[in-house]
């Protein structure tokens, strides 16, 4: 019985096609490092237009307005500002991201046992997928700090140039608090939006294979495994943006400049949280939705590849 340890006993890292040991955990990391870094960096124009959006809304009142904004007063590279510390910090957080919730989550099946694990596993996706992010956001934040502040300070306050910023962060951090002045607010946002993530995709690949697709999942094709993987990705995705928005638009305000100094509860008591949770938001569902799908896409893609079979089922 493929569930069974070579001990005998019931071991969670044994359920899939192939165990999950070390070389399993470092392709996931492989994978999550390519969805995460490729999709993010990809993205980096939606971003800048979200953040300014954030910061400054008298200014950049839409999307469309706002990217037209920054191309007329910056240039094509306007709106690829913080592409390196975005391809950079999200590929690190994603490592962390997909390859450790896959040592919780079969850590934590193990210390439930076979029984609540089968009974409560909406429980071990939430605490497997919130551990996970503790990690990979300590990794992200000091590059997501150093995006933020290139993204959303005025043209020619501010190096726009990888290595310069970082060290023009790192000069300033008594005013930028930097590495780590932005990690309560990243968890606060992250932790949330990555629960989201993976408890409603793994429920929502539940119930695909569930009412959809009923038969064993390995009897249908790999296109028909992935398309569900993206479907499931894109719609988690949508509830992932919503959960986490206001706590995005703190961190996009941290960077702005006339908010140097202030604490996180005086930066959401002056900006209020209708504004907090509703401004840029249909920027950042359209930009999550497609993101979140197009990294369960790929990382589900690279693990097929590396026959390691796609994520969840019933």
């Amino acid at each position: 019985m493929s569930h069974l340890a070579p001990t005998g006993k019931w071991d969670a890292r044994y359920l899939g096609p192939v165990p999950h040991d070390s070389a399993y955990y470092a392709k996931c990391m492989l994978g999550g490092v390519l969805a995460c870094g490729i999709t993010h960096a990809g993205i980096t124009p939606l971003d800048v237009a979200k953040c300014n959006m954030q910061v400054n809304p008298a200014k950049y009142k839409g999307l469309t307005s706002g990217l037209a904004t920054l191309i007329r007063e910056e240039g094509q590279t306007g709106i690829w500002k913080g592409f390196g510390p975005t391809f950079v910090g999200y590929s690190l957080q994603g490592m962390f991201k997909y390859g450790l919730y896959e040592v919780f989550k079969d850590q934590y099946m193990n210390l439930a046992g076979e029984e609540l694990s089968n009974k409560y596993k909406p429980a071990i996706w939430l605490a497997g997928s919130a551990s996970a992010e503790v990690f990979a956001d300590i990794a992200l934040c000091p590059l997501e700090m150093t995006k933020v502040k290139i993204q959303t300070s005025p043209t020619g306050t501010f190096p726009t140039a990888f290595g310069a910023a970082l060290a023009e962060m790192s000069r300033t951090k008594v005013e930028t608090h930097y590495p780590f002045g932005s990690l309560v607010p990243l968890w606060s946002r992250q932790i949330p939006y990555t629960m989201a993530k993976f408890f409603f995709f793994e429920k929502i690949v539940q119930l695909f294979y569930t009412h959809v697709f009923p038969e064993p999942k390995d009897t249908y094709a790999k296109t028909t495994q992935l398309g569900v993987t993206f479907a499931s990705g894109y719609l988690a995705g949508v509830v992932c943006a919503i959960v986490s928005h206001p706590a995005d638009t703190v961190v996009s305000l941290m960077g702005k400049p006339a908010n140097k100094g202030k604490s996180i509860g005086a930066i959401a008591s002056e900006t209020g949280m209708v504004t907090l949770a509703t401004k840029g938001l249909g920027t950042r569902v359209l930009m999550i939705g497609t993101l979140t799908g197009f990294q369960w896409w790929i990382y589900d893609s690279f693990k097929s590849s590396m026959g390691l079979g796609t994520t969840g089922g019933k």
